[in-house]
């Protein structure tokens, strides 16, 4: 009975040490759809940013007019010196109260000489569209009057990661996929879940919470392919996987210290049992 309860238990062990092994089915990408990985339907789309309340724009006028350019340039400072002071200066109170506008809770921003613009829910070529327009109108009574043309971007655009390496990372181009969004936090390591993640995506004013495998070659051709700005990425721990093996050798060490440990704590109960039959079978007396 005992050797059974002895080999059930080394079973057992095993067992366990092999369910912890962190194979390469749970951390490679680009992996084919099957019964535990999902395809995903072709709903790759990519749509122009629309802007929300508490998005800053930079927006450069550029004229022929050195007086226009004065104006609305912080005193003809070039687009090139204001990015400059921009990314020296940062912060909400630094540098980029200067050069950008602040969508407020109505949806505007307020421009020297037009006065309050709406933008929400506008793309920035929509906006450069309707302030060339508007700055036009204004300053085709002056004489002398040059075309302007307006450059209108979006500042400290970024996406955020909770769970794994948490922060809050930079979009410093127009179209950021997935896997470049997780190679900017440095992957996601051996014991966080890449069958689960959640995306997190607020648009209109509606927050929308949604769950994909990151390991599906299908992704590519799905929605959650691309990230947008104020994006959040929740990516958990694997369940069970604060202490994992992950390598058939570390199964084979850690079953082997286990079994040799299990051997001596036997020994020793087994040697005081036989003391103790050995004297109780001696009437108690040696």
């Amino acid at each position: 009975m005992d050797k059974k309860l002895t080999l059930v238990g080394i079973l057992a062990l095993v067992c366990f040490a092999l369910s912890s092994c962190v194979t390469a089915r749970k951390v490679n990408y680009m992996q084919e759809p099957d019964k535990y990985i999902p395809s995903y339907a072709d709903t790759l789309s990519f749509e122009d940013y629309k802007l929300r309340i508490g998005d800053r724009l930079y927006v450069y006028v550029y004229s022929l007019d050195e007086n226009v350019m004065k104006m609305y340039n912080a005193g003809g400072t070039s687009s090139s010196q204001m990015r400059q002071q921009m990314s020296q200066g940062g912060g909400a109170y630094g540098s980029y109260d200067l050069y950008t506008y602040l969508i407020d809770e109505e949806g505007n921003i307020d421009f020297p000489t037009i006065g309050k613009q709406y933008v929400r829910g506008k793309t920035t070529r929509e906006v450069k569209v309707q302030l060339e327009k508007e700055l036009s109108s204004l300053l085709q009574e002056i004489p002398g009057y040059s075309v302007v043309s307006v450059e209108v971007n979006i500042v400290n655009r970024s996406f955020s990661v909770i769970g794994a390496q948490s922060g809050r990372y930079p979009i410093n181009k127009e179209k950021l996929t997935i896997f470049e969004a997780l190679a900017m936090v440095g992957d996601l390591g051996e014991f966080n879940s890449r069958k689960e993640i959640k995306l997190v995506r607020e648009k209109e004013g509606v927050t929308t919470i949604k769950t994909f495998d990151a390991r599906s070659k299908d992704i590519i051709n799905s929605e959650f392919y691309y990230i947008e700005p104020n994006d959040i990425i929740y990516i958990r721990q694997i369940p069970g996987y604060s202490f994992g093996i992950n390598s058939a050798a570390t199964v084979v060490g850690v079953t082997a210290a286990t079994i040799s440990f299990g051997v001596f704590i036997y020994s020793i109960v087994q040697t005081g049992i036989n003391h103790v039959n050995k004297y109780y079978g001696n009437g108690g007396t040696k």
